[in-house]
């Protein structure tokens, strides 16, 4: 199959909808000085590197770059995939240190070896938009009741995979009741587009560039996604007093990157529409209503948020997907906590 030449992104791509606050005619700025946290001030980090993944176009590091974040004292290296199942594949190897994804990749990365080699250790928080069940243009399909008996497409272990399944029971279908077609975002974008599948379930640039090629929504997953997206790192890391010093100074970055694309939304807007060929009109659009529904932030683990991703869970060993039930708390850490609360106030 020909692969559409597209720009993908993960589940919770979600990273290309970060905040945006009320527009404004000036510039604003915030204090994006290399204050660090508490813990990194006691170590050194020069000699540090962190390994960290991407998903799609280069968010974080075009984003920290453009908000005076990257004069970091360690060394950050960026590595880019396509999903955050493919992010905690690379962490079973040690191939990174930290990744970002929605709650289902780090379900199935935990039946791996060593446990999937992860434990999340916090939360960004973000929009559930632009995570929807599409169908190509001119469809004759009108609700996903219609969906009986036809391919549907759908990125395997992520957010697409689960909205899915739910939409499917609210329209009174369950999993055997179609034929499901496990693609990659980009794989998928171009079967919908040509013909080859009567739906997709995807998330970001694949539904932008979909809807550019003439695709409608037949269902949104707004509703049905919490809006949490893990962070996870590697014991290692997080026993490595130097490279866990370093993840904290990171992600308090990562959330004063928010704190500036939400008061530089025309500028960020800009550089999103740049690398996700879309209208820049259109990625402003997106980047407010994102903000609006939820605003982008770091925040600490927390019960409420373990227990969505047991609901997550279930829902799949409920429907067969997953054989045995999974107790999502065994890859949870707290060991960050304290410290990611005293910049997320």
């Amino acid at each position: 199959m020909k692969i559409l030449k597209i720009i993908s992104t993960v589940g919770i791509a979600l990273t290309l909808l970060v905040g945006c606050g009320s527009n404004s005619t000036s510039i604003k700025t915030v204090d994006t000085s290399a204050k660090t946290a508490d813990a990194s001030t006691k170590e050194d980090l020069s000699k540090v590197k962190l390994v960290i993944g991407e998903t799609g176009w280069k968010t974080k590091e075009l984003g920290f770059k453009e908000a005076g974040l990257d004069n970091t004292p360690y060394k950050v290296e960026y590595v880019n995939f396509q999903g955050g199942n493919l992010q905690l594949e690379a962490m079973v190897a040690s191939h990174l240190d930290l990744a970002l994804t929605s709650e289902i990749p780090p379900i199935f990365a935990s039946q791996a070896q060593n446990g999937g080699n992860f434990k999340i250790i916090g939360i960004q928080q973000g929009t559930t938009l632009n995570q929807e069940l599409v169908i190509p243009k001119d469809s004759p399909i009108k609700s996903v009741a219609d969906l009986k008996g036809k391919q549907v497409a759908y990125v395997d272990s992520t957010t697409a995979h689960y909205f899915l399944i739910k939409m499917l029971e609210k329209a009174g279908l369950s999993w055997s009741d179609i034929t499901p077609v496990k693609l990659s975002t980009s794989d998928g974008l171009t079967a919908l587009v040509g013909g080859k599948v009567d739906a997709l379930a995807s998330y970001g640039n694949a539904i932008i560039s979909a809807k550019q090629n003439g695709a409608t929504t037949l269902a949104s997953a707004k509703d049905i996604l919490s809006g949490n997206f893990p962070i996870e790192a590697t014991p290692d890391a997080i026993a490595d007093p130097a490279k866990h010093a370093a993840i904290v100074d990171y992600l308090e970055r990562y959330n004063k990157f928010y704190e500036w694309s939400r008061q530089n939304e025309d500028k960020w807007a800009k550089i999103t529409a740049d690398n996700t060929k879309q209208p820049v009109e259109q990625a402003l659009a997106i980047l407010k209503e994102g903000e609006e529904q939820r605003p982008s932030k770091i925040i600490a683990t927390s019960k409420e948020a373990i227990s969505s991703e047991q609901d997550i869970a279930d829902t799949f060993t409920k429907v067969g997907v997953l054989k045995d039930k999974v107790d999502v708390s065994s890859f949870w850490s707290n060991s960050f906590d304290d410290e990611i609360k005293k910049f997320s106030k």
